[in-house]
């Protein structure tokens, strides 16, 4: 049944996503992000089976009412990719302004699991700072402003 709904979520245009979303949604958001960087200083990144324009993105998901930011990274990891991390720091938090919702990006690494695709991410790789793929704006910039500072 959730494939389904992806399936059908991935054909409907972004303003009717949008709509549903703030109906279904409380108010406010908040979104945990893991940025992965492997030994070679490429970031990690899942191709969403959701995303009709956009499929390339950061490893994300919503934090649930009682739960800790930390474990819900770890949660929302491992449920989409069947990695284990360990987070290592809060990066940064930023407020989306046309999504209204704070997203904590922490740094994390991989301490086991092997891949194995789900129903939101299909496949995951690598990527440098220069080959990064067609992806939302708001994500690519803010991988390109984290990864200078490294």
């Amino acid at each position: 049944m959730k494939l389904f709904l992806f399936k059908l979520w991935k054909q409907l245009p972004f303003q009717l996503k949008l709509f549903i979303s703030r109906l279904v949604r409380p108010k406010y958001m908040v979104a945990v992000a893991a940025i992965i960087i492997d030994n070679e200083g490429k970031i990690l990144l899942g191709k969403h089976t959701y995303r009709k324009y956009h499929p390339w993105g950061i490893l994300a998901g919503n934090l649930e009412y009682g739960e800790a930011p930390e474990n819900a990274i770890i949660r929302e990891v491992k449920e989409e990719t069947g990695l284990v991390i360990e987070v290592q720091s809060l990066l940064k938090a930023v407020s989306a302004k046309e999504d209204h919702h704070i997203s904590l990006i922490y740094q994390c690494n991989i301490t086991d699991g092997e891949f194995r695709p789900s129903a939101e991410i299909e496949k995951i790789k690598c990527f440098s700072s220069k080959e990064l793929p067609f992806m939302l704006k708001t994500e690519k910039t803010l991988l390109e402003g984290l990864m200078k500072r490294e």
